[in-house]
């Protein structure tokens, strides 16, 4: 008889998708008026149903609206997407997908995050031509030299380097592009490719749920509950190093047993094919020399010059897709390779990141599903009325988890935010608590559950290194545990202070 195999990642999509479309004909249809603000018009523009009403752009719009938030987050773009109007939540006629939007929806979600996925499928083309080089191998064949006997120190920085890029802004989906750069630098290490993913994927992770200045969850989250962004950022800054260092402890002490025994890997029947994946291969007979080092070095500058487009200069994926573009046709150049060579090396190393880019297409596809169907918004007014009643320490835990139920089905943080902000900080009033705990609620409940949110990032990531979801589950199931009950303890605690 043989073994059952856990599904792929995409087959997990479609299954997902397929109970979505299920749940759009028993959740009832529903929506909220929203509220935008037109900066040509100074107006604000409020959509109920399908009727616009253009209103005063003033303070006195929002507090009849029930809408307590400054009028200048509007005007000076702070928020820039359409709100949820508190106490407008009305049903409608059911909007049921059937098996035609089940079968349209990875097309759809497919072209709605085509952003990503073409910045994924670049950065594969420009990893393939800078592995054409041999550069990548001699650079971590000397990296494993320098680190010997000091590799949990590999663990320790590139952990919390991506964590303080998420903290200071969503860094995200960005993380994609690392992971076929860095996974073979662990297993160099003599780590599994699971301490690879950990390091750039939880680092990522537990950066965002502790966000601090991050704009597009911290801050935006703030202004539309009504509250300064700098308000509860020292308790943030406290999580963000409690669970940091749980976290790293963690892997380090998963990476020890790897490195100790290599059967211990929970990965160990996948060594080889892994090892294969990532070209771990004798690279003594490259010479680093000075084109390999000016390649390598435009490589990691295409990097840098990204992170400060993302932080400083508002750039988003078109941009930073162009910047890694032009990063490896400047590299094709350094390294001598032919334009016929180029073009088939660019072309094979972006199609080995093609799983990846269908599988961020494909989860995008269950929020179309949502949406079309019109039961995000149902799902939100019972989540709010849910707390009614609730005492302190009650509240912020039962909200963290309801956020966690949310953020399966609204992945965004940017999106979660200005939807259930409106509808939820509100609560904190009624309950006596401040609304900095509901704004904490809404980032540790969507940190939390990110870390196995099939809808989130974390299949593509595991798909970059042919890890199969199960094995994570694994891997992060008793993590998980333990940052859940530190989270709804500390924050149970804050709410009494």
């Amino acid at each position: 008889m043989k073994t059952l195999k856990f599904p792929s990642a995409q087959t997990i999509l479609f299954i997902i998708a397929g109970l979505v479309t299920l749940l759009t004909w028993f959740i009832p249809a529903g929506k909220y008026d929203t509220l935008s603000y037109d900066a040509s018009t100074n107006k604000f523009t409020r959509l109920s149903l399908d009727e616009e009403t253009t209103l005063e752009a003033s303070q006195g719009t929002l507090e009849t609206l029930n809408i307590k938030i400054p009028v200048e987050k509007f005007t000076n773009g702070d928020i820039y997407k359409p709100i949820n109007i508190p106490g407008t939540y009305h049903k409608l006629e059911a909007q049921p997908q059937g098996f035609l939007d089940f079968v349209k929806s990875p097309i759809k979600g497919i072209i709605e995050a085509a952003d990503i996925i073409f910045l994924v499928l670049i950065i594969g083309g420009l990893i393939g031509i800078l592995n054409k080089s041999g550069a990548f191998d001699a650079a971590i064949a000397q990296l494993a030299k320098v680190l010997r006997g000091r590799e949990a120190l590999l663990i320790v920085l590139v952990t919390t380097l991506v964590a303080l890029g998420g903290t200071t802004f969503g860094f995200a989906e960005e993380t994609i592009a690392f992971f076929p750069i860095l996974i073979p630098v662990f297993l160099a290490a003599k780590y599994d490719a699971i301490v690879g993913v950990a390091c750039i994927f939880l680092g990522s992770a537990i950066g965002t749920m502790c966000s601090t200045i991050n704009p597009f969850s911290t801050i935006i989250a703030s202004d539309a509950a009504g509250i300064n962004w700098t308000t509860g950022l020292y308790g943030r800054v406290f999580m963000l190093f409690l669970c940091l260092s749980i976290t790293i402890a963690y892997i380090i002490s998963y990476a020890n047993r790897v490195k100790k025994d290599p059967t211990k890997s929970l990965i160990y029947d996948q060594k080889e094919q892994i090892e294969a994946l990532f070209s771990l291969k004798d690279s003594s007979h490259i010479k680093f020399n000075w084109r390999l080092k000016l390649a390598l070095t435009l490589f990691t500058g295409a990097f840098i010059l990204m992170i400060i487009g993302v932080s400083m200069l508002d750039w988003w994926f078109v941009e930073m897709t162009t910047v890694f573009l032009i990063a490896a046709i400047i590299i094709g150049f350094v390294i001598k390779i032919s334009e016929t060579e180029f073009i088939e090396t660019f072309v094979s190393g972006a199609s080995d990141l093609l799983g990846v880019a269908l599988i961020i297409g494909i989860a995008r596809g269950v929020t179309v599903l949502m949406t079309d169907g019109l039961i995000s918004d149902t799902l939100l007014y019972y989540a709010s009325d849910l707390t009614t009643g609730m005492n302190k320490g009650v509240f912020s835990s039962t909200l963290t988890i309801i956020y966690s139920g949310l953020s399966f089905f609204i992945p965004s943080s940017s999106g979660m935010a200005v939807l259930t902000m409106p509808i939820m900080a509100p609560l904190a009033d009624t309950v006596g608590i401040g609304r900095e705990i509901v704004v904490n609620t809404y980032q540790y409940g969507l940190g939390l559950f990110y870390l196995v949110n099939p809808t989130g990032l974390i299949l593509a990531s595991l798909a970059v290194a042919k890890i199969n979801y199960s094995k994570w589950l694994k891997f992060i199931m008793p993590l998980f545990g333990i940052l859940t009950l530190v989270t709804l303890i500390v924050l149970a605690v804050a709410s009494y202070l």
